[in-house]
């Protein structure tokens, strides 16, 4: 995976973020399933910045970039608390 790659996953999980944040504004409540998926897309979103961090910094201290993988879900959420 290229980091073109990752950039362009993080900007169609932002376009549907949008989506449904626009669609529950104008209706001014969202779906259960609306929440559901607005937090999915939250969590995927987190894992690829994540990874794309992990990538760079790789690359920075002459590492591989390739060798970072995604981070499970519960890991990569667990930074904030």
């Amino acid at each position: 995976m290229e980091d073109t790659d990752i950039l362009k996953r993080i900007a169609e999980l932002v376009d549907e973020e949008h989506r449904l944040r626009s669609a529950a504004q104008a209706s001014e409540s969202g779906t259960e399933g609306d929440k559901d998926r607005l937090r999915e897309l939250e969590e995927s979103l987190d894992q690829c910045w994540d990874l794309l961090r992990r990538r760079r910094a790789a690359r920075q201290t002459h590492g591989d970039p390739d060798a970072q993988g995604v981070r499970p879900r519960p890991e990569v959420e667990r930074y904030l608390q």
